[in-house]
């Protein structure tokens, strides 16, 4: 990546043209722009700003774009290259965005039904059919349409997994730990929000239903996003047209999920369980959203953190059986004494709080909605 200080030394004070070393540095970049919009993304993910773009007598990186990509050599004008996903206006591109999104929650829904209707080895055979189709489908819906990654970003086993963990703490967790804080428990998880190890399957179904309003409001933002690199005349006028637009994709979601998270509870006669429900629904979709637009490093590293945080408030309670360790306990014991769902609530709170301002300052860049980019590394 070109930092400032070379670009300082490749563009002394005195140039006579300034702009010809800038595009001889990036003349593969400016030579395959289909646009001047691609070049201005460009420059900006090698760490030219606005105010960077002044050297080169230009007010904005956006007229610099301009400027060089009138000036880059090309043999002809070259075609837009074909989106890698089928257009939505298509068939094909109608059912990736409409019907997959939808299908996880339609399995999910189904899936509920069945486990009510069954009994003993049947359920566990309908539980683990439903486990398997809902997760396929859930595969398909994240590979394809808006919730998709782009193509130069690496599939991340490590986030499928640590989201895995997010999920089952919804379903299995709180109960679990109100079990084990009072002693318990005293065998596995019978199925029913009752038992000995209760169960919140409400939380769950309304979270697979809600991948279906996550894939609406995500590609309603990078619309909106890609109509303003258009009509945008600078990097911070840009970001400030897609900040206000990221907010209301996230609490347009969260909107969405509360009216399902209440029809479910309500349906399925099990607590709302709001609070943990809206934080753990946030921090799932920001996470999905800086993955689509290739910045895998920071959900990774907050979706792991968020998980070892439970999973060490859970041993924690577990080892305070021990001799000796029932100081281990208090904390959790504390924080968990009005409500088991208040270590969910703050630690996917916390993560997601975490995640929204690195997306204020991530997805409200130019680069992130134009032309795939390497993703980032760890430093």
């Amino acid at each position: 990546m070109t930092d400032l200080g070379e670009l300082d030394r490749g563009t002394p004070p005195g140039a006579a043209d300034p702009v010809k070393a800038l595009l001889h540095r990036h003349r593969e970049l400016c030579e395959r722009a289909v646009d001047p919009l691609e070049i201005a993304a460009g420059l900006e993910a090698h760490g030219i700003t606005d105010r960077t773009a002044a050297r080169f007598r230009h007010r904005t990186v956006f007229s610099l774009a301009e400027e060089l990509y009138a000036r880059a050599p090309r043999a002809g004008e070259t075609a837009r290259p074909a989106p890698a996903e089928t257009p939505p206006g298509t068939g094909t591109g109608r059912t990736a965005l409409f019907l997959l999104p939808v299908l996880p929650g339609a399995l999910c829904t189904a899936t509920v039904i069945a486990l009510r209707q069954t009994q003993g080895q049947t359920r566990l055979h309908v539980a683990a059919a439903g486990l398997l189709a809902v997760t396929l489908a859930l595969r398909a819906a994240l590979r394809r349409g808006p919730l998709s990654p782009r193509a130069a970003t690496p599939p991340r086993t490590a986030t499928a997994l640590w989201t895995c963990w997010l999920v089952g703490y919804a379903l299995l967790g709180d109960g679990l730990l109100r079990t084990a804080v009072t002693g318990g428990p005293d065998g596995l998880p019978d199925g029913t929000g009752g038992g000995d190890w209760p169960l919140a399957v409400a939380p769950v179904l309304a979270l697979a239903l809600s991948l279906a309003p996550a894939a609406w409001t995500a590609r309603l933002f990078g619309s909106h996003a890609r109509r303003r690199l258009g009509s945008s005349r600078g990097l911070e006028d840009f970001a400030a047209s897609v900040r206000p637009v990221l907010l209301g994709t996230v609490t347009l979601y969260l909107a969405a999920l509360a009216v399902l998270l209440t029809a479910t509870s309500a349906l399925l006669d099990e607590p709302a369980a709001l609070a943990e429900t809206l934080t753990l629904g946030a921090l799932l979709l920001l996470a999905r959203l800086l993955t689509t637009h290739g910045f895998t490093h920071a959900p990774r590293v907050i979706l792991a953190l968020t998980a070892t945080a439970q999973a060490a408030a859970l041993a924690a309670v577990f080892a305070a059986r021990l001799p000796g360790c029932a100081a281990l306990a208090t904390p959790v014991e504390t924080l968990t004494a009005r409500d088991p769902g208040a270590l969910s609530t703050l630690t996917c709170g916390a993560a997601a709080l975490v995640l929204l301002v690195h997306a204020s300052r991530t997805l409200t860049r130019a680069s992130a909605h134009t032309a795939p980019t390497p993703p980032e590394h760890p430093r």
